[in-house]
């Protein structure tokens, strides 16, 4: 069938390295604190492959013209970059922290500077220190990036954290987009072997993640936020039966005003599930309009072909281009127009 032609295809989850945000932390004791973490954390056979699955790949995480050139081999008209979840670095102090966001905001914007018809971006803020949030928000928005990218909690605070919230309500406010993507799971050795910190960690943190907006009132205080979940919402999406039953016979699980699953109407999701029968659930549960194409562009757990993942669903007809790219065009505010690659 004829795809149309005034919907673009929109990869919403894409990386970029920054070499200048790793010069910036370089030599600093937090970092080096940080590292012994997440080897801990994903043990040693996995940080075996990640090396080299990197290295490979750092031509497409930093080079526009190669990332341009991939897209169009996967038929991908426009990317939502974000850069790496590595550069978080919430490890960091009030003075670094802010140096990090700020080069990663004007890193990220220059990245896409380079194809502006094609390439849009995020920013990052420092979830450690609520206190900088807003304005490095509002620095990210003011390089001409759409919104910012942030993981499923900062040390010893979790995204509930009432210190979020003029966050929250300045991220509502402006139309910002907020990227949920988590990086690293406190279950820690638990998950330190067969690659089980991701496989397992990435959906779990996206699951308490997002738990802990909805349970907590953070989304009924703030119904226009416009936040997008990695990964599909991990396992909360598709295993919602059980928060919703304690919504309704737990009275310490009400601080919400409503069904928990209701709240999936009210937040975007990437298709990234690796599973066409997950990925046709996702839809039924959060509706046609809240799935965003993604891939986690380039790295080994992405996919290389987005589009051929959300053909393998056999979705509708319109379900299938809102999905591909008519969700994400409205979501970024572009013009209609132009022709799918």
């Amino acid at each position: 069938m004829t795809e149309p032609a005034s919907i673009p295809t929109i990869d919403v989850h894409a990386h970029l390295l920054l070499p200048e945000v790793e010069e910036a932390v370089a030599g600093h004791p937090g970092l080096a604190e940080a590292r012994a973490l997440d080897a801990r954390r994903n043990g040693p056979a996995a940080l075996a492959v990640n090396g080299p699955m990197v290295g490979a790949r750092v031509p497409r995480l930093t080079d526009a013209a190669v990332r341009l050139a991939a897209m169009d081999g996967q038929c991908v008209d426009l990317q939502l970059i974000s850069p790496s979840p590595s550069h978080y670095h919430y490890w960091a102090g009030p003075q670094l922290a802010e140096q990090v966001c700020r080069l990663a905001n004007e890193g990220t914007a220059a990245h896409c500077a380079k194809a502006p018809d094609r390439l849009h971006g995020l920013g990052l803020v420092p979830l450690q220190h609520p206190e900088l949030a807003v304005e490095l928000l509002d620095h990210a928005l003011d390089q001409g990036l759409k919104g910012v990218e942030i993981s499923s909690h900062a040390p010893g605070r979790e995204l509930s954290d009432p210190a979020y919230e003029p966050f929250w309500s300045r991220a509502e406010e402006s139309g910002a987009l907020v990227f949920l993507h988590p990086f690293g799971c406190t279950l820690d050795e638990r998950l330190d072997r067969w690659y089980l910190s991701n496989t397992v960690g990435q959906p779990t943190e996206n699951a308490v993640a997002l738990s802990q907006l909805i349970f907590s009132g953070v989304l009924d205080r703030h119904p226009g936020l416009k936040l997008i979940a990695a990964h599909g919402g991990g396992y909360l999406p598709t295993h919602l039966g059980r928060s919703d039953h304690a919504w309704r016979v737990r009275p310490d699980a009400q601080s919400c005003s409503r069904e928990p699953s209701s709240y999936l109407q009210q937040l975007y999701f990437d298709s990234l599930v690796h599973d066409p029968h997950v990925l046709r659930e996702l839809l039924r549960a959060a509706g046609p309009g809240r799935v965003l194409l993604g891939s986690d562009f380039p790295f080994d757990m992405g996919t290389e072909d987005p589009l051929a993942a959300l053909r393998a669903a056999d979705l509708p007809h319109d379900d299938f281009h809102a999905v591909r790219g008519g969700n994400a065009a409205a979501l970024l505010n572009l013009a209609r127009g132009g022709t799918p690659r």
